[in-house]
């Protein structure tokens, strides 16, 4: 009887070590992941890229090599987002030509609520020059960032993140270059008690829907609110459409700042408050349908976590790589309650990410890639 619980004891003690430990990798890997965001938002664009397109990579392979057919997708696909961001580039221009004009219109219009203000500080002035004079001890507050570092936060700066967007297409030829490589790496971390296909079918539905089913989106709602705004006769509707329809790619405060770009259009453009009203509402009403009805429909069953766990999510992702997180953050923490759910121990850290799940029985073989019928990354129908 002392020998079992001597044995019980030194089985819980180590069961607590490796907590212990497991909780230092996993703050030494955050750590990583703050100091070196270049590299691993780098390298987390390639991977999702590559597994998004590596379904038409397969299908050209019965035509051309795999080589041949990477090189040709990513020149093709390089070719094509820059004659986008040219086009973008081109009506952009023409607004911020105009952006002296708007800054002026805007500011006559707070112009009275800003007298208002003054008059307010004025009046606390006299008020407080009553009172007795104290010494006050000087407090310098530093000053918060503005927000376009929030938007490159993680990237660096303006020649540094122009050296990771150029590593990306490099990183994603030798991905798909080297792709039962990736599948040995994968099936050598998961052990020989998982599947490798199946956990390699999970990454992949979760990103390919949750990339496929976002873009899909944000261009119907670009597109509807240009259409919206061209029945409205306000100008700028490309652009204000374009950008209004990216921003409701972020989650929760997709809504509010996507209504706010046509709103502004609308409000320098001296339109009545129907108007803006009817902007606002529309384009509300357009992101409400699309985030409870169209893509909880693709995306919510693969990635499967709950709306507090997808919130944290979105402030820790934000919080480690900025805008590039918070649009990353559901298939980035999908995958993450994937790697928990591979591992029973860490049951009840799943059940707080998502539903509750049940250990799964180990396959009786490891499926080998050469004999596979499917692709590693291939979506589950």
């Amino acid at each position: 009887m002392r020998i079992e619980a001597a044995d019980s004891d030194h089985a819980h003690a180590l069961s607590k070590i490796v907590i212990l430990l497991g909780g230092i990798v996993v703050a030494l890997l955050i750590v990583f992941c703050y100091f070196a965001s270049s590299f691993c938002i780098t390298i987390v664009l390639a991977t999702f890229l590559s597994i998004l397109v590596d379904p038409v990579i397969c299908a050209c392979e019965r035509w051309m090599p795999r080589s041949v057919s990477s090189v040709l997708l990513i020149i093709t696909g390089m070719a094509v987002l820059g004659l986008f961001s040219f086009a973008i580039f081109g009506r952009a221009s023409a607004i911020a030509d105009r952006a002296p004009i708007y800054a002026e219109q805007i500011r006559q219009m707070i112009a009275p609520f800003e007298h208002k203000l003054a008059r307010m500080e004025e009046t606390a002035g006299k008020i407080g020059a009553d009172a007795p004079s104290r010494a006050v001890p000087e407090v310098k507050v530093k000053q918060a960032p503005s927000w376009p570092s929030y938007v490159v936060r993680g990237f660096g700066s303006v020649s540094s993140t122009l050296v990771v967007l150029g590593l990306v297409p490099f990183l994603m030829f030798f991905m798909l270059l080297q792709k039962e490589k990736w599948y040995n790496t994968v099936a050598y971390v998961l052990g020989p008690k998982h599947d490798p296909n199946e956990f390699a079918t999970r990454v992949a539905s979760i990103v390919r829907r949750f990339v496929i089913s976002n873009v899909l989106v944000g261009l119907v709602m670009a597109i509807l609110t240009m259409l919206l705004m061209s029945a409205l006769n306000v100008r700028g509707a490309f652009v204000v459409g374009f950008a209004s329809g990216i921003l409701n790619l972020i989650p929760f405060l997709g809504a509010i700042l996507a209504s706010m770009l046509p709103a502004a259009a609308a409000v320098v453009q001296h339109f009545p408050l129907g108007t803006i009203v009817i902007l606002i509402a529309g384009v509300i009403s357009m992101h409400v349908v699309s985030a409870n009805l169209i893509i909880p429909r693709f995306v919510g069953t693969r990635i499967n976590i709950g709306p507090v766990a997808a919130t944290a999510g979105i402030l820790f992702w934000g919080w480690l790589w900025g805008i590039f997180g918070i649009l990353l953050a559901l298939p980035l923490t999908g995958i993450v309650k994937l790697l928990i759910d591979y591992h029973p121990v860490l049951t009840p850290f799943s059940n707080m990410l998502g539903t509750a799940v049940e250990p799964t029985e180990p396959p009786d073989a490891v499926q080998d890639p050469s004999t596979s019928t499917s692709s590693w990354i291939e979506v589950s129908k």
